[in-house]
């Protein structure tokens, strides 16, 4: 078998031989802003946004709006609410808990530079 494998690759005479092998030149490394890994994540992304375009949205309106699981969500939430990029409202309503989140400024901030970032992105990405 290996005799026949090596038999079918000799080039057959009076074929061109092969073109010689590209020179690799690597490619020019853009330089890409730095993004803010806090907000980059899906769903702590979706959190800051979704309070961008709203005063405030409960708990309850953020899994739906996100699509996520109870604790995807609070898990996410808090650490944006440590780093002060959102607030968060407990209290009862008719002996129901509820939660209320809102955007802080820090946050709104936050998100601006972001948007600024991917946009520098964008625009390096497509000048190539």
């Amino acid at each position: 078998m290996a005799r026949a494998l090596a038999q079918r690759r000799k080039p057959k005479t009076g074929a061109q031989p092969a073109a010689p092998a590209r020179e690799r030149i690597p490619a020019r490394a853009l330089q890409l802003p730095e993004l803010d890994r806090l907000i980059h994540e899906r769903i702590r992304l979706g959190i800051v946004s979704a309070l961008a375009t709203n005063a405030s949205l409960s708990f309850n309106d953020l899994k739906r709006i996100l699509k996520t699981t109870d604790g995807n969500l609070s898990v996410h939430a808090r650490k944006l609410e440590e780093a002060e990029y959102i607030s968060c409202l407990k209290y009862f309503e008719a002996r129901v808990p509820r939660t209320e989140y809102r955007l802080t400024a820090a946050g709104r901030r936050a998100l601006a530079h972001y948007l600024n970032q991917m946009e520098e992105w964008i625009r390096l990405t497509r000048d190539q």
